[in-house]
């Protein structure tokens, strides 16, 4: 099921006006700088097969740039999330991806071109990797319209929709857990409820994403158990990078 790029940016009439409501803080790009000159994108190749099937949901992975980089701030492949030289960033969209049934997801559905120079650009702040654009257009945005700059304004969309408690201050929470960043963020988006929000951890507990449940009309769903994480009562460290 691929959706017609107009009828895609209608269906997230109801999320514009909240994306304009004044913010605790609307970004986690602590700083951010855009680079300058032209902006091109790697050429990515498949990693799977084509799996075309019916979208039922939809899921928004955004990544704990402090712990994606604590063993990466050398990395040249990861210099401009992790060096610190363009910017501080706490979450960033890891990626959009179409659901589909039976635990089946949408991939590679084949890309009728690449998200334009002026899209890119704006998306660098939330997404600050340009072969990450590239990959999850290629991967989980072919299979969600034909239109790459679309499949970009939905995820900036969604991504400027959400508020965030201070993340830092929860790090600091003694006994954190699971249930309690769950909490923290339903509360300062009204209208997500914490079943709505999973959490990856790695094997030492850790966050590494949160998982942002939505139904095939975009508005917040319970994550099954695939996506949920956790267990509410489950313990959880979160990385500050300092």
């Amino acid at each position: 099921m691929v959706f017609r790029s107009g009828k895609l940016i209608r269906a997230f009439a109801w999320l514009l006006a909240a994306a304009l409501l004044p913010a605790q803080a609307a970004a986690q790009a602590y700083q951010c700088r855009i680079p300058q000159g032209r902006i091109t994108l790697p050429e990515i190749e498949p990693d799977g097969p084509v799996r075309q099937t019916r979208v039922t949901g939809y899921t928004l992975a955004l990544s704990w740039s402090p712990e994606f980089c604590r063993l990466r701030e050398d990395a040249p492949r990861h210099a401009r999330q992790c060096s610190g030289r363009d910017g501080r960033f706490g979450f960033i969209v890891h990626g959009l991806w179409p659901e589909g049934p039976r635990g089946q997801w949408p991939q590679w559905c084949g890309t009728r071109g690449e998200p334009s120079a002026r899209e890119v650009a704006a998306s660098l702040c939330m997404q600050p990797d340009t072969r990450l654009i590239a990959r999850q257009w290629a991967k989980h945005g072919s299979c969600m319209t034909s239109n790459a700059d679309t499949y970009l304004r939905v995820t900036r969309i969604l991504w400027n929709s959400l508020r965030w408690p201070d993340f830092d201050r929860i790090s600091r929470d003694r006994d954190l857990t699971a249930g309690t960043i769950r909490t923290r963020l339903s509360d300062a988006n009204p209208g997500l409820p914490a079943s709505a929000i999973g959490l990856d951890v790695n094997e030492r507990g850790w966050l590494e994403e949160l998982r942002i449940c939505y139904g095939a009309d975009f508005m917040p769903v319970s994550c099954d158990s695939r996506r949920f994480g956790p267990d509410d009562i489950d313990e959880v460290r979160i990385w500050r990078g300092m």
